[in-house]
């Protein structure tokens, strides 16, 4: 190999002035790995690169590791800065958000005797070819040293030039190709995140990531009880409304058959004494959550299936189920349960979720019948939802167990649910809304983010953690701030 002089310029929280150090460097000798090619292979010449963004940087023993992203080409590399001979440093690259190391030590290099620098190949960050959307990092170990340091895990710009985007892509980076799935949260979340990806590609016309949809269908039409149908009524509801959609999206009349499968299923418990639908299949339970969803979803139906009478009656039934049942309190949010022999309000415990997709139902049943009376409701609600103290703490939205609860695998998608809500409420009143909402997601980005844009539970930050439930959730209030 042949040693040339390169100028490496780097400024970064790892080091505490702007640098401009000049040394002797050459491209490292690649470890044994699987090669990726996107637009170029892996093991290609940073000298190539069109642009050099300085990203995450980490020092260890007085070594400064950097990471630089050609964006161009979707590529990275690693420099260590100020080392000494047998210094060591290299890549992990990462398919799952950088929870584990999908190739480990890519292009591991030393410092030869004589430099104080070095740099390695360029490789890529995804691998379009298996749908990987990926994330990497540098590490560098000390000559004689049991000490390794890496910097973040950090991406190039590909997919994520903007906001939205880039939580577009974070989503994905927890999508499991295999099982057509969200890996790190459950089956009714990963409908809620397949909607909120959805919503996004409609939104932005980011097209990149529309594959999830049919395969997430072709993987998972059959498990359970077929036609994404369960023993949790609410859970189908979810995913009816996934295929909703998606049918809008793609015009592909398989979605709106299942979501059509789903409503009829959800139909079968509804309950022949006080009205509402169950629950569960065992009839036991009827919630907030599952009769919104069973208004929406037939509400939904009733404006896209030509010729309908049926979905349009059952959503009549249903709205005039929601008007008795008191649900909507006195201060205008909802509660979760209903008596089930009265179908009358138990004044139970008051999710953020509850009172969105309150709103989002009965929005949907105004947009089917133009009745002025469920967007009055829903305009109440949302209203509360903006201005209660319960779900607002110093200006930003929360569950009202924040800041003591970190949110469980199911109440990480409560606030995406609701988000989706105050989004197509905003949508019907002309952007009454938009202010609040653009005021939520600047703070969620300003306090509630990483390098890789993965958000956590608190909108108000800090970030505690990171999984598909809670970044669904933050896309989806992206999508309505959009």
């Amino acid at each position: 190999m042949t040693l040339s002089w390169r100028k490496i310029v780097g400024t970064g929280a790892a080091l505490t002035v702007a640098a401009t150090v000049l040394v002797q460097i050459q491209l490292s000798s690649p470890a044994a790995a699987a090669t990726v090619c996107n637009k170029f292979c892996d093991v290609r010449d940073p000298a190539l690169s069109p642009v050099d963004r300085l990203s995450a940087t980490v020092t260890v023993a007085g070594r400064q590791l950097a990471l630089h992203f050609d964006d161009t080409d979707a590529m990275v590399w690693v420099t260590m800065q100020t080392g000494q001979p047998g210094d060591t440093f290299w890549l992990d690259r990462s398919f799952d958000g950088g929870r584990t190391s999908s190739d480990s030590r890519l292009g591991t290099g030393a410092i030869p005797a004589g430099v104080t620098g070095w740099r390695g190949a360029m490789y890529n960050v995804d691998n379009w070819a298996a749908r990987g959307v990926g994330a990497v990092r540098g590490c560098g170990q000390p000559a004689g040293s049991a000490s390794i340091a890496c910097t973040a895990w950090a991406r190039t710009t590909w997919n994520a030039a903007d906001r939205l985007s880039a939580a577009t892509t974070a989503l994905m980076m927890t999508y499991n190709n295999g099982t057509g799935l969200f890996n790190t949260t459950g089956w009714w979340n990963s409908a809620n995140a397949l909607t909120a990806l959805i919503e996004n590609s409609r939104i932005t016309g980011l097209a990149g990531y529309r594959y999830a949809i049919a395969n997430t269908y072709d993987k998972q039409v059959n498990s359970f009880l077929g036609q994404f149908r369960n023993d949790f009524i609410d859970d189908t509801g979810w995913w009816g409304l996934a295929w909703i959609a998606a049918y809008d999206l793609t015009n592909d009349v398989r979605y709106l058959n299942t979501a059509r499968a789903d409503a009829d299923y959800m139909h079968t418990f509804w309950d022949s004494g006080c009205g509402g639908v169950f629950w569960r299949t065992s009839r036991t339970g009827k919630t907030a959550i599952v009769n919104s969803l069973y208004l929406q979803l037939n509400s939904a139906l009733g404006g896209r299936v030509a010729g309908d009478t049926t979905y349009r009656a059952r959503a009549t039934a249903s709205w005039t189920w929601w008007k008795a049942s008191g649900l909507v309190n006195a201060e205008g949010l909802v509660n979760d349960s209903v008596d089930v022999t009265t179908c009358r309000n138990l004044n139970t415990t008051i999710w953020t979720y509850n009172s969105g997709n309150a709103v989002n139902a009965f929005v949907e049943y105004n947009r089917l019948t133009n009745d002025p009376d469920p967007l009055a409701s829903a305009r109440k609600v949302g209203t509360a939802m903006t201005t209660s103290t319960r779900f607002n703490s110093g200006g930003v939205f929360r569950e009202q167990c924040e800041p003591g609860c970190t949110g469980d695998a199911n109440g990480a998608s409560f606030k995406g649910a609701a988000m989706r809500g105050m989004m197509q409420l905003n949508y019907r009143t002309n952007g009454a809304y938009t202010t609040w909402l653009q005021q939520q997601a600047n703070s969620m980005f300003s306090r509630n983010r990483n390098r890789l844009d993965q958000y956590g539970f608190h909108w108000a930050g800090p970030l505690d953690s990171s999984d598909a439930a809670r970044q669904h959730s933050a896309l989806d209030l992206l999508n309505a701030a959009a």
